[in-house]
């Protein structure tokens, strides 16, 4: 008997490109077991999917990688962090263990139970959460060994007003906030993205999200590997929150390819 397709996807981009598109938040599908073991009611449930899902940040990725010259390859998560959350630390590092938002979370967006008391993590971290930081490492070794460096860009987006479980949002919110990180992010790559997300009425650094996903065996020793993350702030796109997308989802698809594009000749 054949096992079950992984719940996330690499798609293949153009041989030659470093650049890997991260896409970990877009999904809203929880599957009935994990289903199970979430306290909220349905229309709970449907409500905290609206404000936690980084709505449409996987069609912005797909339409992006479309229009660009040289395609990059992309990494999209097919499960609603609600699962797992694949770019949290899974032990004490994470600083989102505070809101009851680590790799597994038990609270809500709005700090409200989401797991019984005392619910076993490790079920969801050895099924879920593991087997994608294996596949994520894997996609940037792939790179690395094709081109000899990689870029990941993470594509996340965040809501125009701050939820209760930010730890940092009494800051600024704007347009796009430009995640980064001290070892992993070079100035070329950020002032990259600062230009080609220019048209959108300002890019900030690292508020109200800060720092970008880069897989623990490659963290803070190889440089070959560069990371940045991009939050889009939502009313910029769509109907908040879990609306539709509107009109300006086409300029961050340009937006998004003409970073990438640019990044051939970094």
């Amino acid at each position: 008997m054949s096992s079950a397709p992984p719940p996330f996807q690499l798609v293949p981009g153009a041989v030659g490109s470093p650049v890997l598109l991260h896409v970990p938040h877009s999904a809203r599908t929880v599957p009935e077991h994990v289903r199970h073991g979430i306290v909220l009611d349905d229309e709970a449930l449907e409500a905290e999917l609206d404000h936690i899902t980084d709505s449409h940040t996987a069609d912005l990725a797909a339409r992006a990688s479309e229009a660009c010259g040289v395609t990059p390859w992309r990494f999209v998560n097919g499960l609603s962090r609600l699962v797992v959350d694949p770019e949290r630390f899974p032990d004490d590092r994470e600083e989102m263990l505070a809101a009851g938002m680590g790799a597994v979370y038990t609270r809500t967006t709005h700090r409200e139970r989401l797991r019984p008391p005392g619910a076993d993590a490790e079920p969801l971290l050895d099924r879920y959460f593991h087997p994608y930081a294996r596949a994520m490492t894997a996609a940037v070794d792939d790179r690395l060994t094709a081109t000899g460096r990689a870029v990941v860009i993470d594509v996340h987006s965040y809501p125009a007003t701050a939820l209760p479980y930010e730890l940092h949002g009494a800051g600024p919110r704007p347009p796009v906030c430009l995640g980064t990180d001290g070892f992993h992010t070079p100035p070329g790559l950020l002032a990259r993205a600062e230009a080609a997300f220019s048209g959108f009425g300002g890019t900030g650094l690292n508020s109200p999200f800060s720092g970008t996903y880069v897989p623990l065996k490659h963290y803070g020793t190889d440089r070959r590997v560069t990371a940045l993350m991009i939050e889009i702030r939502r009313d910029l796109y769509m109907t908040e929150p879990g609306g539709p997308a509107g009109p300006g989802l086409e300029a961050l698809v340009s937006a998004l390819a003409t970073l990438v594009d640019g990044l051939m000749d970094a």
